[in-house]
């Protein structure tokens, strides 16, 4: 069995990748953390720094990993949380990366383009959704709003002020995703991929836009089975 570790976009909690596991088969067993200030952690500080989120995600998964095959999934910010993870999963004794897989984003040292960080409520919400290309709808309730900025401003502050830990390629094969009508990544950034691996790479578009994964989980789950899975 392979063990996959998916790791969220910005403003999503654990709870999005719980399709995933219900679409799985029992070839693959399916590990969300939970970054904290979301869901069930709604009330701890929400991280700004790659590097230390992926220290909390290292401890909080020690104790969930098995051992064995490993993969990783992660879209737009978890794509460099997913890589900064499994440069670190892959120097684990007993651990196997058998692949990362990288969605919706630009290679590692790339910066992702446009920013949000810095702009007041209104115009940050704007841009996020240029971004997404799709809109959430509890940002339009006042509540909801005032509830999930603080932890989605943080998100995009990660993401958007990291930089690689390392300039090595990471020694396990790769597989860079992306919705076929991304207005935001394109196909030639998400092909850039290929040089943050040492090992093989494959390139996979999946028709929809950058948030193409919100309605195409068994798809993606299929072709994760199929590239990691006897």
């Amino acid at each position: 069995m392979t063990t996959l570790v998916c790791l969220p976009f910005a403003g999503v909690g654990a709870s999005f990748f719980h399709p995933w596991s219900v679409a799985a088969s029992d070839r693959l067993r399916v590990v969300a953390p939970q970054l904290p200030g979301r869901e069930r952690r709604i009330d701890e500080e929400p991280y700004r720094d790659v590097h230390a989120a992926v220290d909390g995600l290292l401890h909080d998964l020690l104790g969930q990993l098995p051992g064995g095959r490993v993969a990783l999934f992660g879209h737009s910010l978890g794509a460099v949380l997913a890589y900064e993870l499994a440069h670190r999963l892959v120097n684990l004794p007993g651990v196997e990366v058998v692949r990362l897989f990288a969605s919706g984003s630009t290679e590692p040292h790339t910066p992702r383009p446009g920013r949000a960080t810095g702009l007041d409520d209104d115009e940050f919400v704007d841009r996020v959704r240029q971004f997404a290309g799709f809109s959430d709808e509890a940002l339009d309730d006042e509540e909801m709003r005032e509830l999930i900025l603080p932890t989605l401003r943080a998100d995009v502050q990660m993401h958007e002020s990291y930089v690689p830990s390392t300039e090595l390629p990471l020694p396990a094969p790769v597989t860079a995703l992306r919705g076929d009508s991304d207005e935001l990544v394109s196909a030639d950034q998400a092909a850039g991929w290929a040089k943050a691996t040492s090992k093989d790479f494959t390139f996979t578009e999946l028709p929809g836009g950058h948030m193409y994964l919100t309605t195409s989980a068994p798809a993606v789950v299929r072709l994760i089975e199929d590239a990691t899975c006897d």
